[in-house]
């Protein structure tokens, strides 16, 4: 078993503090470790960040990007890379974030898009690594941001360290995310396979939306795309018609169309269009899984749904020495 894994918490999936490079612990010794041994300087300086955005510190005193541009509004931590908030101008959040979420170090923000590199859920080889991959723990660097009047792009950038080639994954890989906030929300995550040998990953922007009312929502667009049911044994199934919720659900659809629209009891609707995404994951905790989550509020579940652009399983990528991969979700909102 690897060093790092031992340190994990069962239960939990979390890293404690002092456990290594996924958690900040200080940006020194992330810098100094990150680096491979050298000491080097901030890769961003906040003095060159446009008006519309601002470093500073967040919940759980977190560093955190925030986004005030004209056509709207965002929250971004470094911590994982993690979007919490998209507002458009004169609109109403988009984004879902639990109340009872936890802002730490060693784990995973509830809500917003986290994203899930580079496996999803359990990790095969290694049923003790942290869920979903060790990119959203990790702490990202900012080495971008720029606003044309339209729209405000945060570039937030993760490379391979000692501690994730300690993994059950021990490539080299560098991984680029942007986020491009204005009267739409644009997200990009670019892995770019450094290692000498072909690499596969699984990826996924775990977006969880915001609802008025789920036992009201369906999503469309999914009509005729072979899913496995996780609640059924990964029976393989075949969607019907729009997806509508009466109990927990949680669904990964492989091969599924590059397009979904979300529609709540308020008749507002999130349209997400998606390029370099083969699959599409949709979950909704219900009631019990919800009362059994300490981070998740017992009655949030009503106001919450996860549509999630995706590559896993047989849908997962593969790549040459050199060779990227980008995923992409747009999100458009109306109503």
């Amino acid at each position: 078993m690897h060093t790092l894994a031992r340190q994990v918490d069962r239960r939990h999936g979390r890293f404690p503090r002092g456990a290594g490079e996924f958690c900040k612990a200080g940006g020194r010794r992330w810098r100094r470790q990150h680096s491979g041994g050298s000491l080097s300087p901030a890769p961003f300086d906040p003095a060159v960040l446009p008006a519309s955005v601002r470093l500073a510190t967040g919940r759980g005193g977190l560093p955190v990007v925030r986004v005030a541009g004209q056509h709207g509004s965002a929250e971004l931590y470094l911590h994982g890379a993690h979007l919490v908030a998209w507002t458009p101008f004169a609109g109403r959040p988009v984004l879902w974030l639990s109340e009872a979420g936890v802002f730490t170090e060693a784990k995973a923000i509830r809500g917003g898009v986290p994203i899930c590199f580079p496996w999803f859920g359990a990790n095969r080889l290694d049923p003790v690594a942290p869920a979903h991959g060790f990119a959203r723990l990790a702490e990202w660097e900012l080495v971008g941001a720029r606003d044309d009047g339209q729209a405000v792009a945060v570039t937030l950038r993760l490379s391979d360290s000692p501690a994730t080639r300690a993994t059950a994954w021990p490539h080299r890989f560098e991984a680029l995310y942007t986020v491009t906030v204005g009267a739409r929300l644009t997200l990009a995550l670019t892995v770019t396979n450094r290692d000498t040998d072909a690499v596969g990953f699984e990826e996924a922007l775990h977006s969880y939306l915001a609802v008025d009312d789920i036992r009201a929502t369906e999503i469309g667009g999914l009509e005729g795309a072979p899913y496995l049911d996780q609640l059924h044994g990964m029976s393989v199934e075949t969607e019907t018609g729009p997806v509508r919720f009466t109990a927990e659900t949680d669904r990964i659809y492989l091969d599924s169309p590059a397009a979904t629209i979300v529609t709540d009891g308020s008749r507002r609707t999130v349209s997400i269009a998606t390029g370099g995404s083969r699959s599409t994951i949709v979950w909704n905790p219900w009631i019990a899984k919800a009362a059994s989550m300490g981070d998740f509020g017992d009655d949030e579940w009503t106001g919450m749904v996860c549509v999630e652009s995706a590559n896993v399983r047989e849908n997962r990528v593969q790549l040459e020495p050199g060779e990227s991969h980008t995923l992409t979700a747009v999100f458009d909102v109306a109503g």
